[in-house]
């Protein structure tokens, strides 16, 4: 077989610290949303999968959970998520906000990254927000931290250095068949597609007594005839408080949320969506092995 016909395939996964850029970087990567993204830490709840093609490898990036101290049983799950997504990848990248530099939770990663002792390599983020001279000095003091294979200068956001890092990517991964069709875009499911789409609009719409103490669940997919589908969503919270913020004045929030969801399932989709969402108080939600099964995660107990 010559070079040309050589297929490669392999996971990357990227791991860091909650509201390092993740998701929008697996997003600038696929050329497309793959993954929801908002400014509140911890939007990724669970492992999700982008395709993304370059050349002949098949580059499968695994957006993970951000890694912070747990305290709740999804927050175990979250973590647990996080760390088995970097244990079986080809290629662990630690994504780190340049802006923010070295913090305590980046140092606990550094060393749990150090304990799997696998291929690592760095990307610095959000260099188009700091000063280039102060770049080299942070590069320097977490490679003395954690011996990284390479290093890369990015923006997700401008989608700026993300060439070369495809391209290293594409590189690297070892040779073998692809594991999705050359037109997968993303491992994940519809049904979990929309419920995360509704819970994104949970987290831009509403403030701080509410994004993570909801979640979503597809209740029911229908086909219909005429190629439109219709979706019944379940929002629970842990409060009434926080169900009465959901739903609104007179119903207001809760049909701005679907509006804008919906029309976001309607791009991503390329068909008609007929959206229904029901908010339910479920005190304790985030404790329940039913429900972070059914958002995706293995319980951790």
């Amino acid at each position: 077989m010559s070079d040309e016909q050589r297929t490669r395939c392999g996971l990357i996964a990227i791991v860091g610290a909650p509201n390092a850029g993740k998701s929008t970087l697996v997003n600038a990567l696929a050329g497309t949303k793959v993954t929801i993204v908002s400014p509140k830490p911890q939007t990724t709840r669970f492992r999700i999968r982008a395709v993304v093609m370059r050349d002949r490898a098949q580059l499968i990036l695994v957006d993970t959970p951000g890694i912070f101290q747990p305290r709740r049983r999804l927050d175990r799950a979250m973590v647990a998520a996080a760390w088995g997504g970097a244990k079986d990848a080809d290629v662990t990248l630690l994504l780190v906000d340049a802006k923010t530099g070295i913090t305590e939770r980046l140092e606990a990663i550094l060393e749990g990254l150090a304990k799997q002792k696998r291929r690592v390599w760095l990307a610095l983020n959000k260099t188009d927000l700091i000063d280039p001279p102060a770049l080299l000095p942070l590069a320097e003091k977490l490679n003395a931290a954690l011996n990284f294979e390479r290093t890369f200068m990015i923006s997700a956001e401008k989608s700026r250095g993300l060439d070369r890092l495809l391209d290293d990517m594409a590189a690297v991964v070892p040779e073998g068949p692809w594991l999705f069709p050359e037109d997968e875009l993303s491992d994940l499911p519809n049904r979990m597609l929309a419920a995360e789409i509704v819970r994104e609009q949970i987290l831009r719409q509403t403030h701080e007594e509410v994004p993570h103490h909801a979640t979503v669940e597809t209740e029911s997919w229908q086909e219909r005839d005429d190629g439109s589908v219709r979706v019944d969503c379940t929002i629970y919270v842990g409060r009434a408080t926080q169900k009465a913020i959901i739903i609104g004045d007179k119903g207001s929030r809760v049909k701005e949320i679907g509006r804008r969801a919906r029309a976001e399932l309607v791009a991503l989709l390329e068909r008609p969506v007929h959206l229904f969402l029901n908010v339910k108080e479920r005190t304790g939600w985030d404790e329940e092995r039913a429900r972070i099964r059914a958002i995706g995660l293995e319980d951790e107990g």
